[in-house]
């Protein structure tokens, strides 16, 4: 007997037969990997900054700060927060810089070696 969609179907010898499925409301869908439960989301934050920059604060540690436009600014950074960097600096003026105008910061001792 061929394949058909059809509800009703005959089965050759005289008699209608319905097939159906009836709905269901429960989707089954076996899980790729049931074993072990899904990780979780990494933190947001990891302290790694906040760590760094206290440090060298509290050391009152010279800094070399590259801007994205090429300067460097030396200092000793004074306090931070979640946008910008206070650099206390000798012989000039104290900068507030914005953090997404940083390229990249290191200490002044390591531009000696």
């Amino acid at each position: 007997m061929p394949f058909s969609n059809r509800p009703y179907e005959s089965d050759g010898n005289g008699a209608v037969r319905r097939f159906f499925r009836p709905p269901s409301t429960e989707y089954k869908r076996s899980p790729r990997n049931n074993s072990r439960p899904p990780k979780p989301a990494p933190p947001e934050a990891t302290n790694a900054e906040s760590f760094y920059y206290t440090k060298q604060m509290n050391a009152k540690t010279p800094m070399v700060i590259v801007m994205t436009d090429g300067e460097q600014v030396r200092g000793c950074i004074e306090w931070y927060d979640r946008n910008c960097l206070k650099v206390n600096r000798e012989g000039a003026p104290n900068l507030l810089i914005q953090k997404h105008c940083i390229k990249y910061l290191f200490k002044q001792e390591e531009l000696a070696e």
